[in-house]
């Protein structure tokens, strides 16, 4: 069997951002793989590690050149050949989602991992659009996973707490923080990464095109306050800043 797992890139949770020209502008800013995704890439190298019969694992992902950084790094963790669908077009997830199911469809895989909520639309509906298209059951944040012949395995998250699940492959399965613990690349791995395939298609063949066109940006932000705090004497201090935080910061109760 084959497995594809989706690779976006984002921003770091720490970078700084700024909006030109009503865009957001990433210029200089530091972009890495979606943690959300980052979890597939590992779960799928974690259940061919783990005894599955998996023949092959795929990494996908749209976008710029600059995301051939996010392909390279899945590459190095040990996923066997990527997929760069280059363009410049930001595709909402309902865009993505035809992408994704035609790969999936061109490369016979069996299984495919997406992150549970996309980093920059903050959207939960990648994985059950793909799902939809193929005619796919899924299973949405899941926090344990295993592969028994042709059957997949494991428990996620629900209203009411978690449940588990058995369901016959193909299958959409959205991944979270929780499921395990990715590993860092090694320096030999990354070296062989250089020599991993690595295509380049175009959206074009495809056909798709974004179902949402953004008209502006915003950013939110809120001035500092730039008090200090004298620190003699310590209760006194505690005491100054829970006041702080309650009356002016508004961030407790």
């Amino acid at each position: 069997m084959k497995i594809l797992t989706l690779v976006r890139q984002v921003p770091d949770a720490e970078a700084r951002v700024k909006i030109s020209g009503g865009q957001v502008d990433l210029e200089g800013a530091t972009l890495v793989m979606d943690g959300m995704d980052e979890y597939g890439v590992e779960e799928a190298l974690r259940l061919r590690e783990g005894g599955a019969a998996v023949e092959e694992i795929v990494a996908l992902a749209t976008g710029p050149k600059r995301v051939e950084d996010a392909l390279r790094t899945a590459l190095a963790m040990g996923v066997d050949r990527a997929i760069h669908v280059e363009t410049d077009q930001a595709l909402d997830p309902i865009a993505l989602s035809r992408v994704v199911a035609q790969v999936a469809q061109a490369e016979g895989v069996s299984l495919i991992l997406v992150g549970g909520q996309e980093a920059d639309w903050d959207s939960q509906a990648l994985g059950a659009a793909t799902a939809e298209r193929l005619g796919w059951p899924q299973l949405t944040w899941t926090n344990e996973l295993a592969l028994e012949g042709d059957t997949l395995t494991g428990r996620h998250d629900v209203d009411d707490g978690n449940e588990s699940f058995r369901v016959p492959l193909p299958a959409v399965v959205t991944t979270q923080q929780g499921l395990n613990e990715p590993r860092y690349p090694t320096l030999p791995n990354i070296m062989k990464a250089k020599k991993k395939e690595l295509r380049k298609d175009t959206l074009d063949a495809y056909g798709a095109a974004p179902t949402v066109r953004v008209v502006g940006s915003d950013i939110q932000t809120r001035a500092r306050l730039n008090k200090m705090i004298d620190g003699k004497d310590p209760q006194a201090a505690a005491a100054e800043l829970l006041d702080l935080l309650r009356n002016e910061a508004k961030v407790i109760a």
